[in-house]
């Protein structure tokens, strides 16, 4: 896809995770959120970023990510609210800066897997907190779900095993609901879907027609109930 259209994909997002404004003020209020310096690594455009330093203005905020047009929507954002924040081009899994306060939400991928993930965070956090979310079965998968996520995926307890092996103890955990799962796989495909309906007859609307179609159909078939997302208050 075309620089226009990879930016309207998370057009309607307000985050790429399945979250609502309730949970995330929950999970920013186990942060215990002050002075210090918070990074988010694989940021995409740091909306939780931007959020945590509206409610803390002691806090420095960097978000690392690779993902030139996030980053772009992420600086926009930060103008926009009158916040400073440094939004930093560059592979979240070398990042080597330590701060009292890290997100890693969504990015275990960018480590390898999630054990990879949590050993490299307790690097950037020698001593604080990290906010980790995490993707982990809730049920059985099919064949086709293990083929879409991959097999480093673990189920929770194996997880919070994981982040207990890297060093960490766990301050609080929760996991998305229903309608979380929902509301993100609807936003997800919403900025396209609205663009096919206003340019029905653009070159490019079969293949995003074939898009959102496929990715419903997964979502429905193949992983809705079947993928769960935990999200880790973790300290050291």
């Amino acid at each position: 896809m075309d620089d226009e259209l990879n930016a309207l994909r998370r057009s309607r997002m307000r985050w790429n995770t399945p979250l609502s404004e309730a949970h995330a003020e929950l999970l920013l209020d186990r942060m215990d959120l002050g002075a210090g310096h918070l990074v988010d690594l694989g940021c995409g455009w740091g909306e939780l970023l931007l959020r945590a330093l509206g409610r803390a203005p002691g806090l420095r905020g960097t978000g690392v990510d690779t993902d030139v047009t996030g980053l772009d929507r992420g600086r926009a954002a930060a103008r926009e609210r009158g916040l400073t924040a440094d939004f930093t081009e560059s592979d979240a899994a070398t990042w080597v800066v330590p701060a009292e306060r890290a997100f890693c939400v969504g990015a275990a991928h960018i480590f390898g897997s999630t054990k990879a993930a949590l050993e490299g965070l307790a690097r950037v956090v020698p001593s604080g907190r990290l906010l980790y979310g995490d993707g982990f079965w809730a049920a059985p998968p099919n064949p086709a779900a293990q083929e879409i996520f991959g097999p480093d995926t673990l189920t929770l307890p194996d997880l919070l095993d994981a982040a207990a092996g890297a060093g960490w103890r766990v301050l609080h955990f929760s996991t998305a609901d229903q309608l979380e799962w929902d509301d993100f796989e609807s936003t997800s495909r919403a900025g396209w879907a609205e663009w096919v309906s206003a340019h029905p007859a653009d070159p490019r609307a079969a293949e995003v027609r074939d898009w959102l179609d496929g990715r419903l159909s997964e979502y429905v078939r193949d992983y809705r109930g079947v993928l769960g997302f935990t999200y880790l208050v973790l300290g050291r």
